[in-house]
């Protein structure tokens, strides 16, 4: 499906643990409390076997997620996706506890959302910077589905690769995981590896 090289693939977790590092810390302001993230793995699937990772705590269990559409250097749809549950326990830390459920629950949308937009411009900005290169972001938009059907709500190849990140989020009284998803077809993961390469060849170049 993808050969990239342990360096190539070590290169890609670092350039996302700097991104996620960015997103925590404009986490930590918005929720009042620190806020660590970090990415421990990074694996390439197909949408059925990516869509069988995120359900396969709970089957049928929905997913709360955010995507945004990018192009240039490569084009991909970018998604954030959390459990249900624990998208409302996100918005709990953002808005306090005082809240009652059913404002908490009107305001998901758009709390999740600003999340979203933070931690994947965080992620799709880092890239951008040490690829030396531009990526355009659309609006965030708010999905609530199974697994299978947020990721098949996307369009272009049915063998598109889905990259996918498993991110844990780490506060001082929680600790949550997430994944995000970038959506690539073979035109895009070619330019995605091009883009590592041309990197790692900078990088070493200034070693």
């Amino acid at each position: 499906m993808v050969n990239l090289s342990e360096l190539e693939n070590d290169a890609l977790v670092e350039i996302f643990n700097i991104g996620v590092g960015h997103a925590a810390a404009a986490m930590s302001e918005i929720v009042n409390e620190e806020v660590t993230m970090s990415v421990p793995s990074i694996t390439f699937l197909n949408r059925a076997d990516a869509a069988a990772l995120l359900g396969s705590k709970k089957d049928g269990e929905r997913i709360c997620g955010v995507s945004q559409h990018y192009d240039g250097a490569f084009a991909t749809e970018a998604i954030l996706m959390f459990p249900e549950d624990k998208s409302l326990e996100i918005v709990r830390l953002m808005v306090g506890d005082a809240m009652p459920l059913q404002e908490l629950t009107e305001m998901e949308q758009e709390a999740m959302s600003e999340i979203g937009n933070i931690i994947l411009n965080s992620c799709v900005g880092t890239l951008a910077n040490l690829f030396d290169s531009e990526l355009h972001g659309s609006l965030p938009l708010y999905h609530v589905g199974t697994s299978a059907e947020i990721l098949s709500s996307f369009g272009g190849q049915d063998d598109a690769v889905v990259l996918m990140l498993h991110i844990d989020f780490v506060l001082s009284k929680h600790q949550i995981h997430g994944y995000v998803a970038f959506v690539l077809d073979l035109s895009a993961l070619h330019d995605l590896k091009q883009q590592v390469s041309r990197y790692l060849a900078k990088v070493l170049g200034q070693a």
